[in-house]
């Protein structure tokens, strides 16, 4: 039990530390010591390759000077001019011996040697010798390694000339145990020769290793070495060395490498001292830690006790306990911590119910809240054997208001509304609540649903009522669904679901608040099938683009159609467009529609344009559209992919779209109308638009209603209406079409009255877009005998 104590662990914790610290100290630094030294190591040997590879050019030098002493000898020279072979070889070996080169030798131009100092050595170099005879042609003298009978040699080659170049000399020396020395006494590192023949093993040249060591060395050396490499761990004998090779000479048949090595070992050994050393501190520490360790956890475990005491009382909730612990170290201050922690706990604690249950902005109700009022009405309304009711609102526009006036007056608008619900259901069993954003419920307990409608028609109307903020005044209204227990649902979560689902039918249909059935839940289902239904079509290309003409009335000439979309469902067959549009434009899919009309209408309008049909084609563009304001730059991209002008399209948007947020619409149609296409108020007469702001659009057309138009020529009123809007687009300076035409007399009286376009099915049904070039070629047939009478 004495382990599991404080005071143990203390003690224990400190030793462990103390000897984990200096374990992990102790692995670091030996760590550090090996890689150091292995550093240092590499260095030091490619240090080492640089002075070997001096060494080597030192020698040629050396060669070359004494290749150049002889070549420049009078006596040689007029020997080599007489032909006197006994005066070369004498003068050869004379010079060979003096800077002890093995074989010195006179080349002819041709390449043969024609004396040598040592015939059989000679021979051996005659593939070097034609190499080097280029190399020397071209910068005056060369020298080159090669191989002779498994021993490296250093050669050189120096033109002879009186005063051009009349034969060469050459001079061989062997890379042998001097060299090898030399550069042991210059570095202190081990260094070996190796020559393998015809790819077999690594044979010794000189080392200055013992024969047992070239040996190991020779069989852990890689088969195959064509440029300089390292090898960072190699054991031979007792000894670790790292090691880097470089190729020395290379032939057919042979290749010689050098090996240069380092000791591991004896580069860490001046280490290894400090390491024990602190070794012996980690235990002359290990034994101080446990004795100081002990005296401080006695310090410690005392008043921690009292203390775990005193939180055990906290957790039961007594937040009146005291803490008596007199001491001015940190023990004392964790006294004073723990004293003030029950304070604020206590406050926290009424706080965070606050937080969790109560909306901050509106102090009404939150969800979770609501939610368990909403259990236990259901739970209530089950033993009693009666109903409760919710209603649930969502403002309609609101992301309009903060879009336009900000969030701060957004926010000061939920207070009001907040303050609008709590006055009109006074106190009671009625409770409101704020669900989230724009949203909020109010469970009616021990309701009815008819009890229900009454109250959330009496919400309406206390909404219709405007609401002054700072000086603004809003006019808001709502949609609200309402939902049972039993009625439409037996728990909570299914309840404020089907209520959720009624208020958004209520938002959509505008006509008062809505109670759940289940037909509605199916209608969503149908809606979102629709969805997806039309994004497939979207997909697989189940979309047609149709076209109806327009037509002038002073020449019957055809000078536009208006583009309109069908949808041929695989399943279903034609989808009319009063099928899916408005909900396309609800959910938002009505901006990828436009963009594939766009796209199909500019491939009609190159084909046609090809087939020198010059129309303008109108396309209809919603609400949505309108609020995009990148829908110009889309537009522009659709036109320049099919290389079609801007100006062979008109826009046609419908008055409602424009009032929906003016400033945005706005600036959507001085863009497009700036690229050169023209733009049409469609459905002009049944909007609630301002004529003032008409005007300031860039717009070219007005298209009068159709309403206005079928029956014209039977209802003066319509006729007085159509004439009025006529005077007033020419009065704005503006084109005027009249569509739904279905009879000759309307046509007539259109021209009549000075109209200038007419569509409708009088003239054409509508009709694909492909099956348009040779319609306007069965109208221009029919009208040709018109035109001559």
């Amino acid at each position: 039990m004495r382990l599991r104590s404080l005071e143990s662990r203390v003690v224990t914790l400190f030793i462990s530390l103390l000897l984990g610290l200096q374990l992990v100290g102790y692995a670091f630094i030996d760590r550090a010591i090996d890689n150091n030294a292995r550093k240092a190591i590499e260095g030091s040997l490619a240090i080492n390759e640089k002075i070997f590879t001096h060494l080597l050019d030192q020698n040629a030098q050396k060669l070359v000077e004494g290749a150049t002493l002889l070549s420049k000898d009078y006596a040689f020279r007029q020997a080599i001019g007489t032909n006197d072979t006994q005066t070369m070889v004498s003068a050869l070996l004379n010079h060979g011996d003096r800077i002890k080169a093995d074989l010195t030798m006179l080349v002819g131009l041709d390449g043969k040697i024609i004396v040598a100092s040592s015939d059989t050595l000679a021979h051996g170099f005659q593939k070097t010798v034609d190499k080097l005879i280029k190399d020397a042609t071209l910068n005056g003298n060369a020298s080159s390694t090669d191989i002779v009978n498994g021993t490296p040699y250093q050669m050189v080659m120096v033109p002879v000339k009186a005063p051009v170049t009349i034969s060469w000399v050459a001079m061989a020396i062997p890379i042998d145990q001097g060299l090898v020395n030399d550069m042991r006494e210059l570095s202190m590192m081990q260094i070996s020769l190796f020559t393998s023949k015809n790819n077999g093993p690594w044979q010794p040249n000189v080392s200055t290793l013992d024969v047992d060591e070239q040996k190991k060395l020779a069989s852990l050396l890689p088969p195959h070495v064509a440029t300089s490499t390292f090898i960072g761990d190699l054991t031979i004998g007792d000894d670790r060395y790292s090691e880097r090779i470089l190729p020395v000479a290379m032939n057919d048949k042979s290749t010689t490498i050098a090996v240069l090595q380092l000791s591991i070992s004896h580069a860490i050994a001046p280490y290894k001292q400090l390491q024990r050393n602190l070794l012996i501190l980690t235990i002359i520490g290990g034994i101080a830690a446990s004795i100081f360790s002990a005296i401080t956890a006695r310090r410690i475990t005392g008043p921690v006790r009292q203390l775990a005491d005193t939180a055990r009382r906290l957790g039961t909730g007594d937040y009146k306990v005291a803490i008596d612990i007199q001491r001015k170290d940190e023990i004392g201050d964790l006294a004073s911590s723990f004293s003030n922690m029950r304070d604020a706990i206590a406050l926290r604690e009424k706080e965070i119910s606050r937080l969790a249950y109560w909306d901050t902005l509106t102090t009404l109700p939150n969800r979770a809240l609501f939610t368990e009022m909403l259990d236990e009405a259901i739970e209530q309304a089950k033993s009693r054997a009666n109903s409760c009711f919710v209603l649930m609102m969502d403002l309609d526009r609101f992301k309009h208001v903060n879009d336009v006036m900000g969030h701060r007056f957004g926010d000061l608008l939920l207070k009001q509304v907040a303050l609008r619900l709590s006055a009109e259901l006074g106190a009671g069993n009625t409770k409101p609540a704020r669900l989230g954003g724009d949203e909020f419920a109010i469970l009616l307990p021990a309701t009815n649903a008819d009890q229900a409608q009454v109250l959330a028609n009496k919400i309406l109307e206390s909404l219709e009522k405007p609401i002054s903020i700072e000086d603004q005044t809003v006019d808001i209204s709502a949609g609200i669904g309402i939902a049972g227990y039993p009625e439409h649902a037996s728990d909570t979560a299914s309840l404020l679901s089907h209520t959720e689902v009624a208020m958004y039918v209520a938002k959509q249909a505008k006509n008062g608040p809505v109670v759940y059935s289940p037909a509605i839940d199916k209608s969503s289902q149908q809606s979102l099938s629709l969805l997806t239904d039309m994004r497939i079509a979207l997909e697989q290309n189940h979309f047609q683009l149709y076209v109806q003409p327009k037509v002038s009335l002073n020449s019957n000439e055809v000078i536009a159609v208006e583009t309109l979309v069908r949808w041929v469902h695989p399943d279903k067959g034609m989808v009319f467009p009063d099928q899916f549009i408005p909900f396309a434009e609800q959910t938002g899919f009505i901006r990828q529609l436009t963009r594939w009309v766009m796209n199909a209408a500019a491939a009609c309008c190159k084909d046609w344009s090809q087939a020198g049909i010059d129309i303008k084609i109108s396309v209809n563009i919603s609400t949505r559209d309108l609020l995009d304001q990148e829908l110009p730059q889309k537009f522009a991209d659709i036109l320049r992919a099919h290389d079609v002008n801007p100006t062979s399209f008109c826009l046609e948007i419908t008055e409602s779209a424009i009032m929906d947020d003016p400033v945005r619409a706005h600036q959507t149609l001085d863009k497009l109308h700036a690229m050169g296409m023209e733009l049409s108020i469609d459905d002009f007469g049944t909007g609630y638009s301002s004529l003032a702001y008409l005007k300031r659009l860039p717009v070219d057309e007005l298209k009068i209603d159709k309403s206005f138009v079928l029956k014209m020529e039977q209802d003066i009123d319509d006729t007085k209406i159509v004439k009025s809007t006529i005077d007033l687009g020419h009065n704005m300076g503006l084109r005027v079409v009249a569509e739904g035409i279905e009879n000759a007399e309307v046509m007539a009286l259109l021209k009549e009255l000075g109209c200038d376009q007419a569509q409708g099915y009088f003239i054409s049904r509508p009709m694909p877009a492909s099956k348009m070039p040779a319609w306007l070629a069965e109208w221009k047939t029919k009208q040709a005998p018109e035109t001559a009478v």
